[in-house]
């Protein structure tokens, strides 16, 4: 995802980065070093704001308060976009999988109306758009109903850049085992597409499109359609 989120930064795109949680409690780095890593992650991969909702760590549920919680900061960001993580990872935490239901739960939330009390007095807003940027390890198979790979070889430095900002939690070990695995899975799915380096995302909806030659081609005015006279 932080991939793409660079190569979105280039473009000009307004991209914001909500952290759920700052980590707390961990056994690695302090809550002041990981808010500086992260902020140096940010401008590895040339975004200008980056929040964090405070939410617990460790203890992170899909409930109501936090769906409030965080429906309030989509209320106050107003994206059209929400890039999400998907998939559940048993042998990692048990935040990352309720996190994608919260965040599924929280886009709901932000569109409701007559219940501003309960989001800081912050307008509705309806957020017409969700993408899945799923674990490389996730436990299920999904049966998606659309999916695309983006082309992230001209940004796939900044991404490696944005991951080594967190030398509290990826020592060198840790970082080289991390950079084997994304880009494997970079070369895999970019491959398929004629990329050197890929990122694939998921939306629960079929992909739709007004233009058939730019999305079968990725290229408007990439494809000549030639009629002949039988």
């Amino acid at each position: 995802m932080r991939r793409n989120l660079a190569k979105l930064a280039r473009a000009g795109v307004r991209v914001a980065i909500l952290d759920l949680t700052d980590g707390e409690p961990t056994p690695r780095g302090t809550p002041e070093r990981r808010k500086a890593e992260a902020d140096e992650a940010r401008r590895a991969l040339g975004v200008r704001w980056r929040h964090n909702a405070m939410l617990p760590n460790r203890v992170l549920m899909d409930e109501p308060a936090n769906r409030m919680a965080l429906a309030t900061w989509f209320r106050r960001l107003r994206p059209e976009i929400v890039i999400s993580i998907a998939g559940r990872t048993p042998s990692g935490s048990p935040d990352h999988h309720q996190a994608q239901l919260m965040i599924e739960g929280a886009r709901f939330y932000s569109q409701l109306t007559k219940w501003d009390a309960r989001f800081d007095g912050t307008q509705p807003h309806r957020i017409p758009h969700l993408v899945y940027a799923p674990f490389p390890f996730d436990a299920e198979d999904h049966g998606w109903h659309g999916s695309f790979v983006v082309d992230i070889t001209e940004t796939w430095q900044a991404k490696l850049e944005s991951v080594r900002a967190y030398r509290s939690q990826f020592d060198e070990t840790r970082f080289a085992r991390i950079e084997h695995v994304m880009l494997g899975q970079a070369a895999f799915h970019g491959s398929k597409c004629g990329f050197t380096h890929g990122e694939r995302f998921f939306l629960p909806t079929p992909v739709g499109t007004r233009d058939f030659v730019a999305t079968v081609t990725g290229n408007s005015g990439g494809l000549t359609v030639s009629r002949h006279a039988g």
